[in-house]
């Protein structure tokens, strides 16, 4: 969707929320009047034209406070903040103008509700605006073409950013870099040089947005590439490369006045203050307590048709990497047949996963049992206990098999700097269907922007991906 279409429509929605709202205030003070009862009634048109003034002193008010410029990736709050802000300087304003000319009539308790009312007004039209707008980006309408310039620590944030956030609405096309023998990242194809900048901006247009993420010693070329993107009108934002660290890992400190920066250990705390963990657990456990007995029961009834099925135990131990390279056993119910480890290597060829996971779509050493719990992933449910002895979490990276690890580049190994969980960002964002490159980037990138309120909206989504049963095998 073009951003001029956007823009506009924000713009003139406002416009129309700001007289609704002045005539809701209207009511609110002299048909309702809550509060304080109104001495005068003055009938609605002898407010119309402060209703106008109001209504310019808004809209100079939110357009030179940058209420209309969108910003990708704001929060909802922060933007509502940014409304309320503007508007409350807009009231003030409009309270001065009045003070010098002294219409009549005049209220300033009407001034109060219109303040209160457009707020929540233009703050619903933004969050209806952004659930729309990420309905459409999800099914690839409206997206902007994107392009990433540099496959290093910070070309990598950058492109899990976006296959994180589809709400951003960047559809990522490929990136350029100088490495030698690197073909993609997953599913996001190298697509050559940075030289060949200029070549690609021709042949794949339109490309929209070109995101630089170059190391700090690239900054000659920087000014070079920025040209190139100026003679395409292509609109280009530069990722800064700050020790090649994500922001979320760097820590703005003060000696005597003088600023520093320190870097988290990430390895130690895996971007989640002490604080932070304590919530994660108090969470899992809130949660495990709050559907214990219903789990109990469908764990138990599952045990039954597992026993039933085919001979072997009912559970199966997965020995497991979790945090900082520590082995444990993950429990699962059994889908398969018992000798299925033995089966594995025999099947290696029929492996459809890429990097160093074993999937297969149609696994033949499945049971019957296996197959139904596997499509709703009724098999993970043991994990609880795993979860309940802090060795998982409800929500983290999903803990890989010791020769998986075995087989992982440098940047790999970042998944590992948090407890491992039974759903994830990646699960909620294509399950077995993401590359492991892609797997591996919105792992860290959950690692590095990790909230309370990120775990919850990951449980919430794990849902409909659970009935669903896409990915799932």
């Amino acid at each position: 969707m073009k951003a001029n279409v956007i823009h506009w429509t924000t713009i003139v929605t406002d416009v129309v929320l700001i007289n609704l709202a002045f005539a809701l205030a209207y009511v609110v003070r002299y048909v309702w009047q809550w509060f304080l009862p109104a001495l005068f009634h003055d009938p609605y048109r002898d407010y119309l034209g402060q209703q106008l003034v109001l209504t310019v002193l808004l809209a100079l008010t939110y357009r030179y406070s940058g209420v209309w410029r969108r910003r990708r990736g704001e929060s909802w709050l922060d933007e509502s903040a940014r409304v309320a802000t503007a508007t409350a300087a807009g009231i003030t304003l409009m309270m001065a103008v009045t003070f010098f000319l002294q219409p009549s009539p005049f209220s300033r308790l009407l001034l109060f509700w219109a303040l209160l009312f457009i707020v929540l007004f233009i703050a619903a039209a933004r969050l209806t605006r952004r659930i729309m707008l990420s309905l459409l980006y999800r099914r690839g309408i409206g997206v902007d073409r994107a392009l990433v310039v540099g496959a290093g620590e910070t070309g990598r944030s950058v492109i899990r950013t976006l296959l994180a956030r589809p709400d951003l609405g960047f559809a990522l096309v490929g990136y350029l870099d100088d490495g030698d023998g690197v073909v993609g990242i997953g599913r996001i194809p190298r697509l050559g040089g940075y030289v060949e900048l200029d070549r690609h901006l021709t042949a794949l247009a339109p490309i929209h947005t070109v995101f630089l993420a170059l190391p700090g010693a690239m900054h000659p070329e920087l000014l070079n590439l920025l040209q190139v993107c100026r003679q395409h009108e292509v609109r280009a934002q530069v990722a800064p490369d700050l020790l090649q660290l994500s922001l979320n890992r760097v820590e703005f400190t003060t000696m005597a006045g003088m600023p520093l920066l320190g870097v988290r250990d990430m390895a130690a705390f895996g971007h989640i203050t002490t604080w932070g963990r304590l919530l994660k657990r108090a969470l899992d456990l809130f949660i495990i307590a709050l559907f214990a007995l219903p789990t109990l029961l469908v764990m138990g009834l599952i045990a039954l048709f597992i026993k039933l099925d085919s001979p072997g135990p009912v559970l199966y131990p997965s020995p497991r990497v979790g945090r900082n390279g520590h082995l444990f056993n993950m429990y699962k119910f059994r889908s398969m047949v018992q000798d299925a480890d033995e089966q594995k290597e025999a099947l290696r060829e029929l492996n459809e996963a890429d990097g160093p996971m074993f999937k297969i779509k149609h696994d033949p050493r499945l049971t019957r049992a296996g197959r139904f719990i596997r499509r709703l992933s009724l098999d993970e449910l043991p994990q609880l206990y795993n979860v309940l002895v802090g060795q998982m979490s409800l929500v983290g990276p999903r803990p890989p098999l010791p020769e998986e690890v075995e087989h992982y580049k440098p940047w790999h190994r970042q998944r590992l700097a948090v407890v491992g969980g039974m759903t994830g960002l990646w699960q909620v964002s294509g399950r077995s269907d993401l590359s492991f490159d892609e797997l591996c980037l919105l792992d860290i990138y959950y690692i590095e922007n990790w909230t309370v309120g990120l775990d919850v909206r990951i449980l919430l989504q794990t849902i409909p991906h659970l009935l669903s049963g896409k990915g799932a095998y």
